[in-house]
């Protein structure tokens, strides 16, 4: 990530704002680049006073937001097959196992997936396509694509502004001692979040491997062009 923060410093900031909405879109619509790193060095770069913060959140927010449309009707055009293709063209990123989870938080959360999807990674890229492929309504996916794309562009953005400038205060008032500690504490504060995360993925992933063991080890196959998300979590 520094070394993509350092590339874009060199950058004019017109230039970092089409990168980020290029980037962030392009991810959305179904192809693993590193948008949140585009979008972390960037929002890092603005508490330096290179760019704006309003405008790389603003970037990001465009990306995301047409990006997932854009994801959107291609997966209704290709349906499965085109998730498929996918899958084969990136294994360790929409491979078969990557894009079961995804199917199941579709079917336990239903168009609720397209906003919670635009804070984790996998959903990040998988949630446009694979939306226009379960044939989620557009109204309700576009509503929860613009409500989550804002949310995570501007809150992310403005978070790590702040952040950055704490910091920079820090580093000219405070002693590096304090500066240490509130590295750990920060540290320590990721490594529970992301042990948390990976109880609970372990925790939705149990249910499907029950239920495959019960069936022969064959997991149930969604039929093609039928809408898995029940009526009761569209909302």
């Amino acid at each position: 990530m520094i070394d993509v923060q350092h590339w874009l410093s060199a950058l004019p900031p017109g230039v970092i704002y089409l990168i980020v909405a290029g980037v962030i879109g392009v991810e959305s619509m179904g192809v693993p680049l590193p948008g949140e790193i585009v979008l972390v060095s960037s929002a890092l770069l603005a508490a330096t006073g290179v760019v704006e913060p309003e405008w790389v959140a603003g970037a990001a927010a465009f990306g995301a937001i047409v990006g997932d449309s854009v994801g959107y009707a291609i997966g209704r055009r290709g349906g499965r097959p085109l998730l498929a293709r996918l899958g084969r063209r990136f294994p360790k990123h929409l491979g078969p196992a990557q894009l079961a989870r995804a199917e199941q938080s579709f079917a336990r959360h239903g168009v609720w997936a397209v906003f919670f999807g635009r804070f984790v990674a996998l959903l990040r890229i998988l949630a446009g396509p694979l939306a226009g492929a379960l044939h989620v309504p557009y109204r309700r996916f576009l509503l929860a694509n613009a409500a989550g794309g804002l949310v995570w562009a501007f809150g992310t953005t403005y978070l790590l502004y702040s952040v950055g400038r704490a910091a920079e205060h820090w580093l000219k008032d405070i002693s590096w001692a304090g500066l240490v500690l509130a590295v750990l504490a920060g540290l320590g504060s990721t490594w529970w979040l992301r042990r948390r995360a990976q109880r609970i993925g372990s925790a939705d992933s149990t249910p499907d491997r029950e239920a495959a063991a019960a069936a022969g080890g064959q997991p149930a196959a969604v039929a093609p062009g039928a809408d898995p998300v029940p009526a009761g979590n569209e909302h």
